[in-house]
This record gives C-alpha cells, structure tokens and sequence, in this order.
C-alpha cells in the first residue's frame, strides 16, 4: 500500500464560508490511502454539526479565548493522532486552501520529510496590495532573512526546490519530523513560522514543489482581530 496519510486541519466557524469548496476537494483527492480530520475549536457545536453535514470527520478540540492557543492545541491534537495510530503522514491543508485532486501523489513522489505545495497571500508592498506566495527563500544563514519566492521560480522553475520556510496550508509532513517537532508559537508570530524555525535548528531540510499550486479562498474583509474574539 501507499504510505498512509492524514488529511486535516484545526478550523472554526470563522471558516464557514470555504466549507463547501474543501469538503469537496478533500473528499476528491485521487489517493488512494488517506483519512481526514477536522478539528474544531469553536465556542459552541454548531459549526462542528454543520462540518458533519458536508460528510467531513471531525471532533472537538479546546476553546481558549487566544486563537493561537486554539489553532496549536487543536494541531497538536492532529499530530498525536498521526503517532498514535500509525500514518506515515500528516497532510496539513487548511481550510481555505484548495487542491489539485493529484496533490497528495504529486507531493509524495519526492520522498521528502517535508514538503509544501504553493498558495498565495495578500501583503502590502509599496503601499499596494499584493499576491504573494507563501514559501520562502533563505538569504542569510546568520540572519534567517528571507524571501518569497520570485516570479521566474514560481513559473518557469518548475518543480523541487529547498525552501526555508512557508506556511501550514498545504504542508505534507513525515510522522518522523512529527516525533521531534510539536506546534507551538512564541510572541506573535504563527505556528508555522516556528515549525520551520524548529526544523532549521535541527538540521533538517524542506522543500516545495512549484508545480503543484493551490487556490487560496481568502476573505479580504476578515481581520485576525475578528477571528481571535
């Protein structure tokens, strides 16, 4: 059999809007070992009922009033299921990311420990509003600065490439990596940038796989001030 892989994400009734569109990429992926988990982490069980509609496997994960705590507890939870029960892999694929149907297969091909696809994100550069992807680029090895990846990388250069950071909304991770590195966030940052930053400190490599792009379905009304409440 192929390696085993679980396919999930915390998520609250904050995600709502993307429900539909993820139940049915993530119901369709063309692999033929995987199982998905949500967990949610909302105040009450409503939008634990609704996730259930979409015939999505879900549970519930701890409400705190700080959404990082939330996220990371609820992560966490995804983390000791993929150990405690034997998957090869967790696939992180947040909510709002939607795949290609061939992603799974595409990203394990590689046989890397760690592996992103790419999706893009709203900055502001210039004082304009920008598509920017979400994986990274080493520039200091002192420093850790670094870079999203640029235009020729993102459409010309397609295909495996190192990367030194990006974000955990389609990061394919090997139980291995899993068994030395829990989620977890410092300050105020996310617990993406701080499972990279892990990985870094302990010698390990990770990769992404430019070919393999994803829809982002970002709300540009919605503040992280909101979600946090």
């Amino acid at each position: 059999m192929p390696p085993k892989i679980l396919v999930g994400c915390p998520t609250s009734l904050h995600k709502e809007y993307c429900l539909k569109d993820y139940a049915e990429a993530v119901k369709s992926l063309d692999y033929p070992n995987y199982d998905i988990l949500l967990v949610d982490n909302s105040p009450d069980d409503d939008y634990l009922k609704k996730i259930k509609e979409h015939g999505l496997p879900v549970i519930k994960g701890p409400y705190f009033e700080s959404a990082r705590d939330r996220i990371i507890a609820s992560r966490n939870i995804l983390r000791q299921k993929v150990l405690d029960e034997g998957y090869d892999y967790f696939f992180s694929l947040e909510q709002d990311v939607i795949p290609p149907k061939d992603i799974l297969q595409n990203l394990i091909k590689h046989n890397k420990r760690v592996i992103s696809a790419v999706y893009f994100a709203h900055n502001i550069v210039d004082n304009k509003r920008v598509l920017m992807p979400l994986v990274y680029k080493l520039i200091d090895k002192e420093t850790l600065s670094m870079r999203p990846l640029n235009d020729k990388e993102l459409w010309e250069e397609l295909g495996l490439t190192e990367v030194v950071s990006a974000g955990l909304g389609c990061l394919l991770i090997h139980r291995n990596i899993l068994k030395k590195i829990k989620f977890r966030y410092e300050k105020n940052t996310f617990d993406d940038r701080w499972f990279f930053i892990d990985l870094h400190n302990l010698k390990i490599e990770s990769f992404a796989d430019t070919s393999v792009k994803c829809k982002h379905l970002i709300l540009e009304h919605q503040k992280w001030d909101e979600i946090q409440k």
